[in-house]
């Protein structure tokens, strides 16, 4: 059955929006409205067409019981008067034909019934009509009494008032809704439309920016926040090509000097050398594209990792002082996460001969500090050592330093875990890098 009914409900969210909405407020006013007819409406009307009935038949008893002759003209005013009915004597003439019954008409059923039940006399009666009179007819033994009496008295006729302000409240209501829906979707078809666009290559509608609820907020503040990773990671991916094939050209150059020029033994070291440069720098191309995405998150212990980087500075001939303050467990990805500070504290013991390394893990952050006191960077090149095989230094060449791609393996692994790093001055005389990394 829900199968069914999937099938011709509408796909869109506005449309199921609204449905949402009306559904149950036209729910509601049918009970209510249903309740209301059936126990409010139909009981005022049967006691209002019981109090006319007993009107008539007291009218009726008052003219059997004391015949005035030819003279009703104190049982008219009486029932004028005292009742506000209008009747007349009419002479005892055939009653006519009974006119079509409403379809639907509580007062015709409810005045009928109390008639045949208190009078129990031939009658004809005539409720049909715009008119607000009311005629009924009753034969007695040799007259006919015509009786003329408001529709309001024997009918609840201010009914529709309350399906009127009913009606019209839920078309008030209905308004503010659509309204209110239309902003709070508007957002979401933005969204759908920029997805689109990226998709599709396109740049992103200049009007584009995260609106309307918080959750929609959220998932177009997280959506700009992909894109620019997306694109980050394809421009890096990129400038990586370009590198690889000038790195190898490069290397392929003088493989083709070496074995035209050099001496058999001095052109083989050579060759062994450049090789090995060769494989160093495809592992770090590798390394590079992998970004350890595929690993698993689990327990980083950083107490561990600080004495390994101990040992290390020690083998290195470094000055080393950590800090450690709070939980050292940490949920990342545990191999990326070493490599991450392996790039950034190996940096800082090439370049620097003391070195220090504060870690904070609290209050769901985990913040390290890594500051040293070697030559730093500018200012204005801090950004550019974060791209793929950028060298600030012409010492720092591809035989001595690797493939430039350490802070930049470094800055992917931060941002895959929703952080990044920070390269600023640092109050050692050299530079400070900061990572703060949610956990």
């Amino acid at each position: 059955m829900w199968r069914v009914m999937a099938r011709y409900l509408p796909k869109q969210l506005y449309a199921r929006s609204l449905i949402i909405v009306i559904a149950p407020m036209i729910l509601l006013q049918s009970v209510l409205a249903f309740v209301f007819m059936e126990r409010h409406w139909q009981t005022v009307t049967e006691r209002l067409s019981t109090a006319v009935t007993r009107d008539i038949a007291a009218i009726i008893d008052m003219i059997e019981t004391y015949p005035p002759g030819d003279n009703y003209a104190d049982v008219i005013r009486i029932a004028q008067e005292r009742l506000h009915l209008k009747i007349d004597i009419l002479p005892p003439d055939p009653l006519p034909a009974p006119g079509p019954k409403p379809f639907f008409s509580i007062l015709d059923g409810s005045l009928s019934e109390q008639i045949n039940e208190q009078i129990n006399r031939p009658y004809w009666l005539d409720t049909v009509g715009a008119s607000n009179i009311i005629e009924v007819r009753v034969r007695l033994e040799d007259k006919t009494l015509r009786v003329f009496a408001r529709r309001s008295q024997a009918y609840a006729s201010n009914t529709h008032i309350f399906l009127i302000w009913m009606v019209g409240t839920s078309l008030v209501l209905l308004s503010i809704a659509i309204a209110f829906l239309r902003n709070q979707i508007k957002p979401i078809l933005q969204l759908a439309e920029a997805a689109e666009s990226f998709g599709k290559g396109r740049p992103m509608p200049q009007d584009f920016r995260p609106r309307g609820a918080d959750e929609v907020r959220r998932a177009g503040a997280a959506f700009i926040l992909m894109r620019e990773r997306i694109e980050r990671q394809i421009e890096q991916r990129t400038a990586m090509l370009t590198g690889v094939s000038h790195d190898l050209r490069t290397i392929l150059t003088r493989f083709k000097l070496q074995l035209a020029l050099g001496s058999a033994k001095t052109d083989r070291e050579a060759l062994d050398q450049d090789i090995n440069d060769m494989q160093s720098m495809l592992e770090g191309y590798l390394a590079f594209a992998r970004g350890e995405s595929g690993e698993d998150t689990g327990t980083f212990d950083l107490q561990m990792f600080l004495d390994k980087l101990r040992e290390e500075a020690r083998l290195r001939k470094r000055t080393l002082t950590v800090s450690l303050s709070g939980n050292p467990d940490v949920q990342v990805r545990p191999n990326a996460f070493s490599r991450l500070l392996s790039n950034v504290v190996g940096n800082a013991f090439r370049y620097a001969k003391t070195v220090e390394v504060t870690a904070t893990h609290a209050r769901g952050s985990l913040l390290i500090i890594v500051d040293d006191d070697g030559p730093g960077i500018p200012a204005e090149k801090r950004d550019d050592v974060f791209k793929p095989f950028v060298r600030l230094d012409d010492a720092r060449n591809q035989d001595a330093s690797g493939t430039g791609l350490g802070l930049s393996i470094a800055r992917d692994i931060a941002r895959s875990h929703g952080g990044d790093i920070r390269l600023s001055d640092s109050p050692m005389g050299g530079l400070r890098a900061t990572i703060r990394i949610p956990a």
